[in-house]
C-alpha cells in the first residue's frame, strides 16, 4: 500500500487505472501527485467469475491516503465501493452532483441489502454442505456502512468549479447518461505547469429522452474516455420505438402473455416509462395498457428524477403534463412490498412488469423470470448492455435453459433486444462527441468497455485523429509528464 509518507515521491502526476481498464466495469481511478492523492469514482465489479475477489481485494492502496473523490454518477459500477472505501478508513469527502447524491441515497444501501442477503445465501449453502462454520462469510459491506458512507458525500452544480485542495480545480459538466450524470474536468497544479485531466465518465445517447445531450468539451491534457459501444452503432430510435410498440402489441393483443422488462433502476426504468406513454399519447398502444414498476429503488429513482425537473429535457416534462392531465393515459402502477410483488406472478396476461436488475443478475426481476421465460406466449425485451458472466448477457446469447434460484429454467418466451435504448454513446456518437476537442491532447486512455472493444476503438481513434492512445492494463500507471 502507498501512505501519506510516500507522496514526496511523487514528482509529477501519476494516473493509476485501478477498474475498468479493458473491461465494463469497477470503473476506478487514482490520481496522485506530491502535494494531493485522489479518485475519480470507486466502482463495483459486476459479472464475471472473478468480480467477487476483485471487490474484496480492493482497495489495493491505503484508504486513509485518499483526500477526496470525484463521483462522475450513481450507477453501482461506478459509485458501488465507496462504502467499503470508507469502512477501511478513507475520511475525505465525496463529492457529486445533488442528484447523484439523492440517487446514492437509494442505491447504495439497496447494493449493501444485496451484499447482506448474499453473504446470508452463501453461509446457509456451507452450512448445508458442511455442517457448522469455523468463519462465515461476511457480505462486503453491509446498510449501516453504507449509511455511514453518505455522509460523506458533498454536492457542486453544473458548471460550477470547485476547489477541492489548494492545488486542484474541478468542474462537472452534464454528461447526459443517467440523471446527475457528469464529466468531469480536474486543473492538476503542480510547481512545473497545470494539467488539465478530463475523465468522461459514462456518455449519453445524443437525442434520447429524459436527460440533455452530453456536454461538448473542447480542452484536455489527458482524456480519460469510455468506450462501452465503441465497436457498434445503436439502432435508431424510430426503428427501436416500432420494434418496442411491435412487441408489446404483439405479446398482449395475438399471444395475450405478459411482457417482462428487465432495466436499471436509475435512468432505464424512467426511460422505458416515457417510451411506454409517448406510445400511448400517439395512439400507438392502447389506452388501457398495465404497467408495473416493481422495483423500489427505481420507485424511489423515479420520485427522484420528479424531484430534478429542471435537469429534465423539454419533451419528457411536456409529456409528463400530459400523463397528469390525460384521461388517456395508460394504468401505472408501482409495487412496494414483497406480497405485490409476488402476486404480479399469478397474472397470466396483459401485464408490462419493469422490474430490476437490468442485467437480470439480482433482484425482483429473476422471480419474474422464472415464471415467464418457460412461456411461449410471453416476452422480454432486454434494453441495456448486459456483461458477460450475467443472466441477462446468457438470455442474449440464445441459452435455451438458465439457471435461476437453483433451477432450471427452459427459455421458450420470445426475447427482443432493443438496441436503440442504450444510455451509452455508440460509435459515432463518441467520435462527434470528440470531435468538439479544438487540439489533440496529449494522450488519450479509453476505458470502459470490453478488451476487445476498447482496443479496437483506441485504433480508430489513433487512425481517425492521429492521437496518442492508451488501452491501459488493470493497474497500469502513467507517469503524465
Amino acid at each position: 500500500m502507498v501512505t501519506k509518507d510516500h507522496r514526496a515521491d511523487h514528482a509529477t502526476t501519476k494516473l493509476t487505472f485501478l477498474g475498468a481498464a479493458r473491461e465494463v466495469t469497477g470503473s476506478c481511478f487514482l490520481v496522485e501527485t506530491r502535494e494531493v492523492r485522489f479518485l475519480v469514482d470507486c466502482g463495483l465489479f459486476q459479472g464475471g467469475g472473478d468480480a467477487e475477489a476483485k471487490n474484496r481485494a480492493f482497495p489495493a492502496f491505503d484508504p486513509e491516503s485518499i483526500d477526496f473523490v470525484l463521483l462522475t454518477h450513481a450507477h453501482i459500477d461506478h459509485s458501488g465501493l465507496l462504502p467499503r472505501l470508507t469502512t477501511l478508513g478513507f475520511r475525505g469527502p465525496v463529492y457529486c452532483t445533488r442528484a447523484t447524491a439523492d440517487l446514492l441515497g437509494v442505491m447504495l444501501p439497496d447494493a449493501a441489502f444485496i451484499q447482506e442477503r448474499e453473504a446470508e445465501w452463501a453461509n446457509y449453502d456451507r452450512r448445508k454442505k458442511n455442517g457448522a462454520l469455523r468463519e462465515e462469510v461476511a457480505p462486503l459491506y453491509t446498510v449501516a456502512q453504507a449509511h455511514a458512507c453518505l455522509r460523506r458525500l458533498q454536492t457542486v452544480g453544473y458548471d460550477q468549479e470547485l476547489r477541492p485542495h489548494p492545488r486542484v480545480r474541478v468542474r462537472f459538466r452534464d454528461a447526459g447518461h443517467i440523471l446527475g450524470s457528469a464529466i468531469v474536468e480536474v486543473w492538476v497544479e503542480s510547481d512545473a505547469d497545470t494539467r488539465k485531466l478530463v475523465f468522461s465518465g459514462d456518455l449519453g445517447m445524443p437525442g434520447r429522452p429524459v436527460v440533455n445531450d452530453p456536454t461538448p468539451i473542447e480542452s484536455a491534457d489527458y482524456l480519460i474516455v469510455e468506450s462501452t459501444y465503441g465497436n457498434r452503432l445503436h439502432k435508431g430510435m424510430k426503428e427501436t420505438l416500432d420494434e418496442l410498440a411491435h412487441a408489446v402489441s404483439d405479446t398482449l393483443a395475438r399471444k395475450r402473455g405478459n411482457v417482462i422488462i428487465p432495466a436499471f433502476a436509475v435512468g432505464r426504468t424512467q426511460e422505458i416509462l416515457y417510451l411506454l406513454m409517448d406510445l400511448v399519447r400517439q395512439g400507438r398502444l392502447p389506452r388501457n395498457l398495465a404497467v408495473f414498476v416493481d422495483s423500489p429503488m427505481a420507485s424511489a429513482a423515479t420520485e427522484i428524477t420528479l424531484k430534478h425537473q429542471a435537469l429534465l429535457d423539454p419533451e419528457t416534462r411536456a409529456l409528463l403534463a400530459w400523463f397528469r392531465a390525460s384521461p388517456d393515459a395508460p394504468y401505472l402502477r408501482v409495487t412496494e412490498d414483497v406480497e405485490d410483488s409476488m402476486a404480479l406472478n399469478k397474472i397470466t396476461q396483459g401485464a408490462i412488469i419493469i422490474s430490476a436488475s437490468g442485467m437480470c443478475d439480482a433482484g425482483r426481476v429473476k422471480h419474474h423470470l422464472k415464471f415467464n421465460l418457460p412461456r411461449p406466449e410471453c416476452t422480454v425485451i432486454i434494453t441495456g448492455f448486459q456483461a458477460k458472466g450475467t443472466l441477462g448477457r446468457q438470455l442474449v446469447d440464445g441459452a435455451k435453459t438458465v439457471r435461476i434460484f437453483r433451477e432450471e429454467v427452459p427459455v421458450r418466451a420470445d426475447l427482443y433486444t432493443l438496441g436503440g435504448l442504450s444510455a451509452h454513446a455508440d460509435r459515432d456518437a463518441l467520435l462527434a462527441w470528440l470531435s468538439h476537442l479544438r487540439q489533440a491532447p496529449r494522450r488519450v486512455f479509453v476505458v470502459h468497455g470490453e478488451e476487445e472493444t476498447a482496443l479496437g476503438f483506441g485504433e480508430l481513434l489513433r487512425t481517425r485523429f492521429g492521437w496518442t492512445v492508451d488501452v491501459p492494463q488493470p493497474g497500469a500507471r502513467y507517469d503524465l509528464a
